[in-house]
């Protein structure tokens, strides 16, 4: 199959997914778009928002329509890293043998992520970035397509561990959740309060999904689009010389090179899924805000002034 048929075929089930998601989840088109974008580039998102905004029922349902193996993790301040990775027990034969925890599935929730302590937060990391676990010294691989969407709550909130920039950096989008409107509220409540059950179809095989991914890095990006993406990120490090006086003013530290990575594959999703076979400097501004939001750090000032991160971001376009 040539790859512009396979654009066209990820255009049709791309809209078959989000309207099999719809039947389950009311409202946040946005949200779930960007956690679609994050599958077919082969990234991980992460969630910000307070507790009951259905993000464990969206990464559910999400699961079901991809045909995907799921596991959901709660983390709670005593969760060990093995309750994650798994453990070597002994076995009836005085043998150690290798249990496999949770974190070996295609898609992981790591639920409430920041109320967990680092140690046990950095348990991921290696799973996020090399699609292996080490444990013991035993090297294992994990089952592809690999996906981690985790929640967390504001960083306000009792009883939370904010997560360390090199984590942060590891999640291709952070995807802020908002309150439901009026009219999307009253339909969330009509739809939970009965006794009817909605079946997710499935979709996609484990197979479909890398093919995908495999596309998508296939698509070709001209030069000016990667240097405008390139450009983009180099304006958030205030000591850099591009960087605009609002920056300078506002950040203490920008965006690393892993952006300009995500921006452009993500760019290239976002072309691929409205059916254009090589992206824009349009493709690359529609996914900037959800990849460069948690890789920049305000100052005080910033906080003081109430200047939030959209806005600086949005400025720089």
């Amino acid at each position: 199959m040539s790859d512009v048929t396979a654009i066209n075929q990820l255009v049709e089930k791309h809209k078959l997914l989000k309207q099999e998601i719809a039947k389950v989840i009311v409202g946040q088109e946005a949200v779930i778009e960007q956690i679609l974008l994050s599958i077919f580039a082969g990234g991980h998102a992460l969630l910000v928002g307070v507790p009951g905004l259905a993000k464990t029922l969206m990464v559910n349902t999400l699961a079901q329509a991809l045909g995907l193996d799921f596991k959901r993790i709660q983390f709670t301040p005593d969760l060990m890293p093995s309750d994650i990775l798994g453990s070597e027990i002994l076995d009836n034969n005085r043998e150690f043998k290798f249990v496999k925890g949770p974190v070996f599935a295609n898609i992981i929730l790591a639920d409430e992520i920041n109320r967990t302590p680092p140690k046990t937060q950095a348990a991921l990391l290696e799973a996020m970035q090399e699609k292996s676990v080490t444990v013991a010294g035993n090297h294992y691989k994990l089952n592809l397509p690999y996906f981690v969407l985790a929640t967390q709550n504001p960083i306000e909130q009792e009883g939370t561990y904010p997560l360390p920039e090199a984590q942060l950096d590891r999640f291709m989008f952070a995807v802020e959740l908002t309150y439901p409107t009026f009219e999307e509220e009253v339909n969330v409540v009509k739809n939970t309060t009965t006794d009817v059950t909605i079946k997710v179809n499935k979709l996609f095989t484990a197979e479909e999904i890398i093919a995908f991914q495999q596309l998508i890095r296939r698509i070709p990006v001209a030069d000016n689009v990667i240097e405008y993406a390139v450009n983009l990120v180099s304006k958030t490090r205030p000591n850099n010389p591009n960087a605009s006086e609002e920056v300078k003013q506002y950040i203490d530290w920008g965006a690393g090179p892993r952006a300009s990575q995500n921006l452009i594959l993500a760019a290239k999703t976002h072309a691929a899924i409205q059916g254009k076979y090589s992206p824009d400097i349009e493709n690359v501004q529609a996914v900037a805000l959800g990849i460069l939001q948690h890789r920049i750090i305000k100052n005080y000032k910033a906080e003081a002034e109430g200047v939030t991160k959209a806005q600086i971001i949005k400025n720089l376009f």
